[in-house]
């Protein structure tokens, strides 16, 4: 995949730069305005200064996995992007979007305005409590899987392998493509 920015540059080799790294963000609403949520969480990660989106996918209708048996579908997308920013900096910014669609973190995968997941950044292996890279479940969660193969059919998610072979094993059973519901992703 390569950048739409036409001044991107490798900065692995070139002293004193960042070097530019993939991101990959999972978004999902299941409160509200679902599709609004999902559009101005893009909007936002397009307005963060040093990042690049380069692809979305579709908007996906998935059955919620966890939480409680009477909760709403979600509406989920996946992002990916180019970056300079630190993996840290990546993680305030989305725990910002979300509070301003106002996220209550009151039930673990309970019901939610706005989920916005780093999936990877780069190859940045973190196991800290509140930053785990890659994603400690996107490897098993078909709701991510499916839109980010849609997009990046190479794709890759470090230490797991091939995302289209995960796809595999993560059967896309209520994952649901609703080519009706379109967010403006450039």
């Amino acid at each position: 995949m390569t950048s739409p920015n036409p001044h991107a540059v490798n900065a692995d080799t070139l002293s004193g730069f960042k070097p530019l790294r993939k991101v990959v963000y999972s978004l999902g609403s299941n409160l509200g305005d679902r599709l609004g949520n999902l559009q101005g969480a893009l909007d936002a990660i397009r307005d963060t200064p040093d990042v690049i989106v380069v692809d979305v996918s579709a908007v996906y209708e998935t059955e919620p996995v966890g939480g409680p048996a009477d909760a709403p579908a979600f509406l989920n997308l996946v992002v990916v992007a180019e970056t300079t920013l630190e993996p840290r900096t990546l993680l305030e910014r989305a725990l910002a979007v979300e509070d301003a669609y106002g996220r209550v973190r009151a039930e673990r995968w309970g019901p939610r305005t706005l989920d916005v997941d780093l999936v990877v950044v780069g190859d940045t292996v973190s196991d800290e409590p509140d930053l785990r890279l890659p994603h400690p479940r996107a490897f098993e969660r078909a709701f991510v899987l499916v839109p980010w193969v849609e997009i990046d059919p190479r794709a890759e998610l470090p230490g797991k392998g091939s995302v289209a072979e995960l796809l595999l094993a993560a059967p896309p059973s209520g994952v649901v493509r609703r080519d009706d519901l379109v967010v403006e992703a450039y």
